[in-house]
């Protein structure tokens, strides 16, 4: 039997116990015509699609786990395409049925992820709040009467009341972060551009993110890991460049004086000082820092000149279909017209000397322990004041895009009116992996459960190793692919999945003759113009890297191979001698596509 609560542990072991992506299916279905909040989706997928889904998952991949995520249901955000459901970005008006998956959506289906359905936001992406739709307001997973935070609202209440294992949201100002908080959740905030956002509706489009939010940290970073790579359809797409923080004694920034700001929330107060003794107790220096700068900083996303880039994503909409915007967000949106091109310099000029503001800072802290939110409110108190409350809830995200750093919420635990509180860590671009060890730490401690379920217990299959625990990456092309032969070779040294990728477009594979089981050779071609192999990175001890090297047979050898993103990593090759005359695979894309050729024959 499922847990209340779906993860990425507790539906691999459903499916390693016989369950199949046709019987999570059927769960979901039941679960979703049962949910008490009929405001969480704008299309459901309907059921016989699911159906149908779940079979020609079986048949393109019939062994269970063979794929990253296959059979994981999960939901995205209705600003991001689906190929057949429509996307509507909470505007019956602007609905439009796109011919494609976005590109995010595209890598998680490939990864044999199933969506459910497009839930509910706050229009067009804008607000923090989640009543901004005509659709209706998702509310709390712990009190109706309470929001459950926006945009990405229907996202995080899908993954919170156990119908969904993960959900897109997008990110401009804080709104696949502050639903995480409302709903007790882990909340992924990539660095921009790491996920590309090739068909999602823009709000500001230089800075817009395309989330996760997800049971766990672990979870979380492992779904982040499939959906992210460098997409040249995407402007704004930025190919990683992994940054580290340091192993021992990480100095922690916390809120000091004037700039702790909680509204009155004497809870959420609360919350975020035991985060803060959490943190010190795991072995953080706590380092009290000037918040001012990136106040100010967070200010200008919609006092400043950017909130014209929400007006410049849908201006010829807006100029003929005015009446169809929810008041609020029309108010906001139309205020951009009063924005000129002086304005825009002038605000970019002023950004950029915040951004010089905040290096005396960072150069005390190497992170930041933030509140998600300072506090939440009623649906019916922000209906009453939906300008000033909402911008409240944004004290603490508005600058993170604005000022180019990677982000991940998670739960810091419930106040004494039930309602959960949370917290950010927050860092420079590009420290996404970086941050995911202390963040994880920090939700175990907390020991706050996951989504609705306050008492479950987070899987030790999905803990973050401490940068101490130091790991060697390595690529695997064929028989040690996850669902393969020899993958045991792998978990049974202590390695872990890291993430399904591509290799360059140089790369060729062949059929390596006589061995058993059958393995592939892997050969680079400079100047081959190929589209890239398919392939798995993990992640060894040293200990166990050392080992697993040491029994690898000739003509197999461990070199480095280049990534679709231009990053390098440790992998399988072949001598060139022996595939001379071996049976070329290099069309298949990849040796578990060769091996499904083989199997329908």
């Amino acid at each position: 039997m499922l847990p209340t609560i779906l993860d990425l542990t507790s539906l691999r072991a459903a499916y390693e116990a016989g369950q199949s992506p046709l019987d999570i299916v059927e769960i979901v279905i039941a679960r979703r015509a049962a949910s008490g909040d009929p405001a969480i989706f704008i299309t459901p997928t309907p059921d016989d699609t699911l159906r149908s889904e779940a079979r020609a998952l079986m048949e393109r991949a019939p062994e269970p786990n063979s794929l990253p995520l296959w059979g994981i249901p999960f939901a995205v955000k209705d600003n991001i395409d689906v190929a057949g459901l429509p996307t509507t970005a909470a505007c019956p008006a602007f609905a439009y049925r796109p011919e494609k998956d976005a590109t995010v959506v595209a890598r998680l289906r490939a990864a044999g992820a199933i969506v459910i359905g497009k839930t509910n936001l706050d229009q067009f992406a804008t607000g923090l709040n989640g009543t901004r739709s005509p659709y209706g307001a998702p509310r709390s997973v712990f009190d109706a009467d309470y929001i459950s935070g926006g945009s990405s609202s229907g996202s995080a209440v899908t993954v919170a009341s156990g119908l969904a294992a993960f959900a897109l949201g997008t990110d401009t100002a804080g709104s696949g972060r502050v639903p995480a908080a409302f709903n007790n959740l882990v909340g992924i905030k990539p660095t921009p551009g790491l996920l590309p956002n090739t068909g999602a509706v823009p709000a500001c489009r230089s800075i817009d993110c395309i989330t996760i939010f997800a049971a766990t940290v672990g979870d979380g970073v492992a779904i982040r890991k499939v959906a992210e790579g460098f997409d040249e359809a995407d402007a704004f797409s930025r190919r990683a460049a992994s940054a580290a923080l340091p192993a021992a004694r990480l100095r922690v920034g916390v809120l000091d004086g004037a700039e702790r700001e909680f509204f009155g929330d004497a809870d959420v107060e609360a919350l975020y000082d035991q985060a803060v003794a959490r943190a010190r107790a795991l072995g953080a220096a706590i380092v009290p820092f000037d918040y001012a700068p990136f106040r100010e900083a967070a200010s200008l996303l919609y006092d400043g000149p950017w909130v014209a880039e929400r007006l410049a994503a849908i201006e010829g909409f807006l100029a003929s279909n005015a009446a169809d915007f929810d008041p609020t967000v029309r108010k906001i949106i139309e205020g951009a017209k009063s924005k000129t091109a002086v304005d825009a310099f002038n605000g970019r000029y002023r950004l950029e000397d915040l951004r010089r503001r905040t290096e005396a800072e960072w150069a005390k802290a190497d992170l930041l322990l933030l509140p998600t939110a300072p506090t939440t409110y009623k649906v019916a108190d922000m209906q009453a004041d939906p300008i000033v409350l909402n911008g409240r809830l944004g004290r603490y995200t508005n600058f993170v895009n604005l000022l180019d750093c990677a982000a991940i919420a998670v739960p810091a635990g419930f106040g004494s009116n039930g309602l959960p509180g949370g917290v950010t860590v927050v860092a420079p671009a590009f420290t996404d992996d970086a941050l995911a060890p202390l963040a994880d730490a920090l939700h175990r401690a907390a020991a706050a459960g996951m989504g609705v379920d306050r008492a479950a217990t987070i899987p030790e299959q999905s803990r973050i190793a401490s940068p101490a625990d130091d790991t060697v990456a390595i690529a695997v092309v064929g028989a040690h692919l996850t669902g393969m032969p020899l993958n045991h070779e792998l978990t049974a040294l202590g390695g872990t999945f890291v993430k399904a990728c591509r290799t360059a477009g140089d790369y060729r594979l062949f059929v390596l003759p006589d061995t058993v089981p059958q393995k592939p050779g892997l050969i680079r071609e400079p100047g081959y113009d190929g589209h890239g192999l398919a392939i798995e990175v993990w992640a060894l001890p040293p200990d166990g890297f050392g080992r697993f090297v040491a029994g690898i047979p000739a003509p197999l050898g461990i070199g480095k191979v280049t990534l679709e993103d231009g990053s390098n990593v440790s992998c399988f090759l072949s001598e060139a001698h022996a595939v001379r005359d071996a049976e070329e695979i290099t069309a298949y894309g990849g040796w578990r596509a060769y091996v499904r050729s083989r199997a329908a024959v």
